[in-house]
């Protein structure tokens, strides 16, 4: 196998990430939460120690991060801001611990990374997302070189032996898909989907901006596995941090002949990929939609089929992937199927990376075993919900998705049981509600939001989302009327059964799922005209700063 260490500066890479330093979380979170300002703050303090900028270790909840190490001891601090760094600054000079600051000293000390298995976030927050000698000493690339020298067909064999499904939605089976490309002739196409326009949904965008060169890793592995030549990330604009990222990290590949022509020497081995910008919209999120934006028409949905590996991209065969599909290859690759399957389930192998949101002490992104239990993720890592509440019910796979109640928190996580309780994995985004939440309001948020963000090419979609927000609004209300209860249902069921794609075909979930588990509420909004929601205290008490 290729020794690919050797074209990069290795032995230096690890002594930058083994020795003295000070790291500053500055993925989107840490961004959003001030560390800009605290890692400037650093700098200019001059303390004798590099003080570099990493992507998400995925506790979000105690950003800003600040990770020191020092004369060979490390401490991790949480929540540093503008107003406090220098104390922090103050005790660094000192050589001492900032005990009002930290966290642990390991992350494996804490609750939330016990349940955790980091196989694809094994860098996000350690290495510095655009350093490719750093991505290498850790391993990055030795997929891509075992890969070269395999057969094509035998790439495909080990990605199916992994149980890699699609980590964007549906799950269909990854390697079937590459499958069909790979007995395509002439010009096929390679698509990273890295729109993710999910409300409370940012696991992707935290996978790009912390350790881009993975997902560049697998989208490479893919092109020799199916004869791909040509390939687009299709990241939205209105994501700056993530379009800058992987912008560089396409330069930085193609430098280091790892895109291109003759990629690491290999004669024949070809692939170009660029980096396509969306506009935002929501839609986009769906492939057939997606291709359009490419090729520069409007972003509607296309009938299928044809499926796009039969026909996509300007009518040739192309296959789509959303970023986490490929940075699960590269993790394959690199540690062999055999060892990844025994991550999962019996149909669905290795991890999936979670953005844990809403009313829960922990939020954050995780990256958990396929059939953990909702229950495990909820109280075991996210630690519950906050002082004074009471879980009520979790809504997963993001505004198309659906809410389980906390008495099916035993529920595994994996595609199948999920979509039986009228729910989706998704692309992962998990936002969770309390007694102060209401579900019809709830399911009124989600139900505007993606009947604003749909097309309208569809006539089941356009009118039905429409009328079912009409519907929800009047009962959240307390102006509903009892039959209005089977209206909705019947609608939300139409549009479910009728529309063209994706989008509105799980739009109704988040309305057919309260009205199955909490049909209750629905009928105290029409009968009593009153909300059982529990009303949120006029000033709540302030949780502890760090969960740990």
């Amino acid at each position: 196998m290729m020794d690919v260490s050797k074209r990069f500066d290795v032995e230096s890479a690890k002594k930058q990430m083994e020795g003295d330093r000070i790291t500053v979380g500055l993925a989107i979170c840490g961004v959003s939460s001030g560390g800009l300002p605290v890692f400037e703050a650093l700098k200019k303090a001059r303390l004798g120690i590099p003080v570099v900028r990493v992507g998400c270790i995925g506790m979000c909840y105690n950003e800003p991060l600040v990770t020191v190490r020092q004369k060979g001891k490390q401490s991790i601090y949480g929540k540093v801001t503008i107003d406090n760094v220098q104390t922090l600054i103050r005790c660094i000079k000192a050589g001492k611990e900032c005990k009002e600051l930290l966290i642990c000293h390991d992350i494996k000390e804490l609750e939330f990374y016990k349940k955790q298995k980091r196989l694809v976030m094994e860098n996000c927050g350690v290495t510095e997302p655009l350093s490719i000698d750093q991505y290498v000493a850790k391993g990055g690339y030795s997929g891509l070189a075992k890969v070269l020298g395999m057969k094509p067909a035998e790439v495909i064999e080990e990605i199916k032996k992994s149980k890699l499904r699609g980590r964007g939605g549906a799950g269909f089976p990854t390697w079937m898909k590459w499958n069909i490309l790979a007995g395509k002739t002439g010009k096929k196409y390679l698509v990273c989907n890295a729109d993710e326009g999910d409300p409370g949904a940012f696991m992707n965008k935290t996978v790009v901006v912390s350790d881009p060169f993975r997902v560049i890793e697998g989208i490479t592995i893919g092109a020799y596995a199916t004869g791909a030549s040509e390939g687009f990330v299709y990241a939205r604009a209105e994501s700056p941090l993530a379009v800058e990222t992987i912008g560089k990290a396409l330069e930085i590949a193609y430098e280091n002949n790892l895109l291109g022509k003759d990629i690491l020497g290999i004669k024949g081995f070809d692939f170009v990929l660029r980096l396509q910008r969306g506009a935002g919209a929501f839609v986009c999120g769906e492939e057939t939609a997606l291709m359009n934006s490419i090729e520069g028409r409007r972003g509607m949905p296309r009938p299928r089929p044809p499926f796009p590996a039969e026909k996509g991209l300007w009518g040739r065969p192309t296959v789509i992937n959303n970023v986490g599909t490929w940075a699960h290859v590269a993790t394959i690759m690199r540690m062999g199927a055999d060892s990844y399957a025994k991550f999962g389930t019996e149909k669905s192998g290795g991890t999936k990376e979670i953005c844990l949101a809403g009313n829960i002490v922990r939020s954050g992104i995780i990256e958990v075993p396929l059939g953990i239990t909702l229950g495990e993720i909820i109280y075991d890592i996210g630690g519950g919900t906050p002082p004074g509440t009471q879980f009520k019910a979790v809504l997963t796979g993001g505004p198309a998705g659906g809410c389980v109640p906390k008495e099916l928190m035993k529920t595994p996580l994996d595609y199948e049981t999920l979509q039986a309780l009228g729910s989706i994995m998704g692309s992962g985004g998990m936002v969770v509600l309390t007694s102060r939440d209401c579900m019809i309001d709830t399911a009124r948020f989600f139900m505007g939001f993606t009947q604003v963000e749909a097309c309208g090419k569809c006539t089941p979609c356009r009118e039905g989302t429409k009328r079912l927000l009409e519907m929800l609004t009047r009962i959240k209300g307390c102006e509903g009327k009892p039959e209005d209860i089977e209206k909705i249902r019947l609608l939300a069921e139409y549009v479910r059964d009728n529309s063209l794609c994706g989008l509105g075909q799980n739009a109704p979930n988040p309305v057919l799922s309260t009205l199955r588990f909490f049909r209750k509420e629905y009928e105290e909004h029409i009968e009593k005209k009153r909300c059982c929601a529990t009303p949120a205290p006029p000033k709540a008490a302030a949780g502890p700063r760090k969960g740990k």
